[in-house]
């Protein structure tokens, strides 16, 4: 029998993986920014006329900094910053500038890491004076990415997916089937995920210097970097957790040990002793991502944080007891089966987690979306879209389930011992017959005088090995039929791995969640960089008085990812050289890289044009071009050409009177 089940298992650990690197590294994008810049002196794109005398930026929370956090680069790309950014105050921080700076485009990159652990990192330009050209490209410039990063994504969920086998495999033998103590199936799973959930937790330590700083592989054995980090909160949070797991190895060696040896009294004491213990240890574990994660930050931190762990340590009991029932009912001895009591016994553990789980969701999704538009604008409402329907999956899955734990027909200890009987007789007849041969045989008997043939030994040893696996092969088959004949317990098998299967995508969807930007967070902080874009141009009298001019339109190449509003910003919009700015950005305000942004201007009512324009890219989602002529002034028709991919553009116009 555990030939023929072992492959099934190895499948499931198989589709586990692959499944979470799929998702995990859908899209090769890096982790997004839980922190977002809501605004900037200089503000992105704008001419001052004189040289600032520190650069500032505006979070959306607060954020954690270092020497090389904030950088200013002049068009040669050298610094022309301090380099010892300062809290101003609240989310605002800053860095001071060399004195007597020459016009020119300048450039401002920032790397931080929010207050929810993740790193955030971007760009953008204002210049002196006049717009020049700058050697700084920055259109890349991302944090939390490349190799470093997907290792880190895959230490998260591997830490996820060894704290639910373990703390829900060692709920479902205390709580369901206390004689699964005893079975060695269920006890390699629980250690399995004590040594997944330590390996990744020291994975993730070892990593997060490099994650949240450089990115390169060489910086993850950096001690210098490690002792950073274990001043953080998230390293705080991750030596916590190691301590905790220390605590659960105990747990362990008693739970798989003196445990199963207890009977009456002294087994129900310890049951009650290791539940408290155990439920103390896993809210710890939990604590260790509440504390330094998502419901650390934003609103209500004192009401998401407990709301938290309950959410996890309902998702571990439901998650981590399905995998452990799986692995009861593929891999229990038959002389020791999951009977019936402890499939039901799961089943309303189960119902019980699953409420658990949707109410504190429910709350988790309102606080991290804040609207309904969040569902479809956002990544994050997306993706919990998609976990919502997975849910919804297992759950019918689950309900099935319930429906064959109903039917299942228990195995009893008669049957079992009935089915061992011929076994036993299998077993000693060839060994009486053996022994009858050596004492009538001369070759192999004893003679006269006790001693034995020396020849005999080797004819016996193979004889007997032979035996063992004869033997071994009859049990495989005997404990094959014995499970298949049982057909509730077949259909429960069947309808129990479904439910894994699902149970695999949800954590990896959970995985990809965590590390995803909120949406509420995201639609505050677009709405706070168009509000400051406004108020900037409304603030600006030079504007003001030229007559600048801007054009929103909205686009759609027809493809995936093809929609959001192109701006087109000309200064001083009159006859003679201008000043283009193009901006490019999703429907929810955030910046978008698209391969080609082309701008051409007609005059119909005298038959001038098109004039064609190329902007310059000049960071993420913006371009800009210097001197553009406008011959005559008239109603000009200004069109764009946004290309979203190699084979998805649109040409979107406006008309505008310009001189």
């Amino acid at each position: 029998m555990t030939q023929t089940i072992a492959p099934r298992v190895r499948m499931l650990v198989l589709l586990f993986l692959a499944v979470a690197g799929a998702l995990l590294t859908g899209g090769a994008a890096p982790a997004s920014a839980h922190a977002a810049l809501t605004g900037s002196d200089p503000a992105q794109g704008v001419v001052v006329d004189k040289a600032p005398t520190q650069v500032s930026l505006t979070f959306s929370e607060t954020v954690s900094l270092n020497d090389e956090s904030l950088r200013v680069l002049d068009p040669k790309g050298t610094r022309v910053d301090t380099g010892k950014p300062s809290e101003v105050s609240g989310t605002t921080y800053a860095v001071q500038l060399h004195s007597g700076l020459p016009d020119g485009t300048y450039t401002v990159t920032y790397q931080v890491v929010s207050a929810d652990s993740h790193p955030v990192a971007g760009a953008y330009t204002f210049s002196i004076g006049s717009p020049s050209e700058t050697s700084v490209s920055v259109s890349d410039r991302t944090a939390g990415g490349g190799v470093v990063g997907w290792l880190y994504g895959f230490g998260r969920y591997l830490s996820y997916a060894g704290f639910i086998v373990l703390a829900g495999g060692a709920a479902f033998v205390l709580v369901c089937w206390q004689r699964g103590s005893g079975v060695r199936a269920l006890q390699r799973l629980v250690v399995s995920g004590w040594v997944a959930m330590t390996a990744a937790t020291l994975f993730l330590l070892l990593l997060r210097g490099s994650y949240t700083g450089s990115g390169k592989i060489g910086d993850i054995f950096d001690l210098a970097l490690l002792g950073d980090v274990l001043q953080t909160k998230t390293g705080a949070a991750l030596v916590s957790r190691l301590l905790l797991l220390a605590a659960a190895a105990l747990f362990i060696a008693v739970l798989f040990g003196a445990y199963d040896k207890r009977e009456g009294d002294e087994k129900r004491d310890l049951t009650f002793g290791l539940a408290i213990g155990g439920t103390v240890v896993a809210a710890g574990l939990a604590a260790s991502w509440a504390m330094a994660e998502h419901a650390s930050t934003g609103l209500q931190p004192g009401i998401a944080m407990p709301v938290d762990v309950l959410h996890l340590l309902a998702v571990a009991t439901w998650l981590g007891g399905l995998t452990a029932l799986l692995v009861a009912l593929f891999r229990a001895p038959a002389d020791r089966p999951v009977d019936t009591g402890a499939a039901r016994r799961f089943s309303r553990l189960a119902f019980g987690s699953v409420l658990v789980v949707v109410a504190t969701g429910t709350y988790q999704s309102w606080r991290q979306l804040g609207s309904w538009s969040a569902f479809t604008d956002t990544r994050y409402g997306q993706l919990l879209l998609v976990k919502i329907g997975l849910v919804a999956l297992l759950v019918g899955i689950a309900s099935i389930s319930r429906r064959w734990t109903a039917r299942l027909a228990d195995t009893t200890v008669e049957e079992a011992a009935a089915a061992s009987a011929p076994e036993k007789e299998h077993v000693t007849a060839p060994a009486a017959t053996s022994d009858a041969a050596g004492q009538t045989s001369g070759g192999t008997g004893p003679d006269a005088n006790g001693s034995g043939s020396s020849g005999s030994a080797p004819a016996d040893t193979e004889r007997a090995a032979q035996l063992a696996r004869q033997r071994a092969a009859v049990d495989a088959t005997r404990q094959k039929r014995l499970r298949n004949s049982d057909t509730g317990r077949s259909g429960l098998r069947r309808s129990v791995l479904a439910e894994a299967g699902v149970a695999v995508v949800v954590l990896a969807v959970t995985t990809v969640l965590t590390s995803t930007e909120p949406g509420r967070t995201e639609q505050e902080a677009a709405a706070a960089n168009r509000s400051s874009s406004a108020s900037s141009a409304n603030s600006d009298p030079a504007d003001s008085a030229s007559g600048a001019l801007t054009l929103d339109m909205s686009f759609d190449t027809g493809g995936t990812d093809g929609k959001g509003v192109v701006s087109v910003d000309l200064d001083p919009a009159r006859t003679g050289p201008n000043e283009m700015h193009v901006y490019v950005t999703r429907p929810n305000g955030r910046a978008f890289d698209v391969p080609e942004v082309k701008v051409a201007f007609t005059l119909e009512a005298k038959k001038i044009g098109p004039l064609p324009v190329a902007p310059d890219h000049i960071t993420t989602g913006h371009w800009s071009a210097n001197g553009v002529q406008i011959p005559v002034a008239g109603e000009w028709e200004v069109a764009v050409t946004v290309r979203t991919s190699d084979i998805d553009q649109v040409t979107v116009s406006k008309n505008a009177q310009i001189g």
